[in-house]
């Protein structure tokens, strides 16, 4: 994976408000990635020792662990590439994620083509597979846990919004109430002549008390 131009540093947070649903595909995909290095060097292990089915698994295992590190670092499909200054500093800055990354995947292919073919440098560079192992799974937990951590803070804003919206929403409905009690009583003033304005205000004090339920729960599901 040619990586040789990293993306610019997003300056915030992406440009797009991004939902739960993507921060679950996003620590899903890194997830995965975890996953699938540890199967990777497992299996290229049991290949080396004539296992039957596993150089084709550590194969498939590598397929899935380039893939889900494509699909991180590039925006596409929904999903939203390197979008914070965290993540940024992660995969380009001083942990130098991104190289390690697909440095361990380039390695990985190499010692298993190497196991394929019965070459002598195929115990040397399973050796070096296996050291780089925990170094590499040291990033990739880490850049699992700023996935995580960006969800939460999203998770929170959304509450946040939430609640700012179901304020605004509070207020107006109290001020709505106020204009139905007004009425009632310009109404019953009116006694007769009013008694059609009397059965509009009186429909406004139902839609007030019905907005009035969907606020509490709102309010409660917000938290």
């Amino acid at each position: 994976m040619d990586m040789t131009t990293p993306p610019t540093a997003p300056e915030g947070a992406s440009k797009k408000p991004l939902t739960g649903e993507v921060f679950g595909a996003l620590i899903n995909l890194s997830g995965r990635r975890r996953f699938t290095s540890q199967r990777i060097v497992l299996y290229a292990l049991l290949a080396s020792q004539g296992h039957a089915d596993g150089a084709a698994t550590a194969q498939e295992a590598l397929a899935l662990f380039r893939g889900a590190h494509k699909s991180l670092l590039a925006e596409a499909d929904g999903l939203p590439g390197v979008f914070c200054p965290e993540l940024h500093d992660a995969y380009f800055g001083k942990p130098d994620g991104d190289r390690q990354i697909v440095a361990f995947a380039d390695l990985g292919e190499r010692t298993l083509k190497a196991i394929a073919q019965g070459s002598s440098q195929a115990g040397e560079l399973l050796a070096e597979l296996v050291r780089i192992t925990t170094p590499t799974l040291a990033i990739l937990n880490t850049i699992t846990g700023i996935y995580e951590e960006q969800a939460k803070k999203n998770a929170r804003l959304v509450r946040k919004q939430l609640r700012g919206v179901i304020t605004d929403i509070d207020t107006i409905n109290r001020q709505a109430r106020m204009v139905a009690f007004n009425a009632r009583i310009v109404a019953a003033r009116a006694g007769s002549a009013g008694k059609e304005f009397s059965v509009v205000a009186g429909v406004l004090s139902n839609i007030t008390g019905e907005i009035d339920e969907m606020v509490s729960a709102a309010l409660a599901a917000a938290g």
